[in-house]
């Protein structure tokens, strides 16, 4: 009983912790679908000219489950057929553990398709 008293707070830091980091991933491949989504809409509009508002929703979209207040979208390109689009995505990270934060930053991911 002893020996579970002393490593039961361990074992629980690092279930929770596997815990956080498997959020952290989550929402990290979310963001990162959300960018091939915004890229592959923007390279077949190269003619709309709400081509950009266009990318936002649907990285918006495609991002649904994160708290898309919070996601930054970035959109590069000369819109010049054959010209590359570039699609940057960004959100907030906070790994917690029993309240107290331990690592927080910025996801970010980038995806880079050609202007049809």
């Amino acid at each position: 009983m002893v020996e579970f008293t002393l490593v039961l707070p361990i074992l629980c830091m690092v279930l929770f912790g596997v815990i956080q980091m498997g959020i952290v991933f989550h929402d990290y491949i979310t963001v990162t679908d959300a960018t091939r989504s915004g890229a592959r809409v923007g390279a077949v509009s190269r003619q709309d000219p709400s081509r950009v508002s266009k990318i936002n929703t649907a990285v918006k979209n495609s991002a649904a489950n994160l708290k898309v207040a919070k996601l930054g979208i970035t959109v590069t390109s000369t819109w010049a057929q054959g010209a590359d689009l570039k699609v940057t995505a960004t959100y907030p990270y906070q790994v917690s553990l029993l309240g107290m934060v331990v690592k927080s930053g910025s996801l970010t991911s980038t995806t880079t398709e050609r202007v049809e």
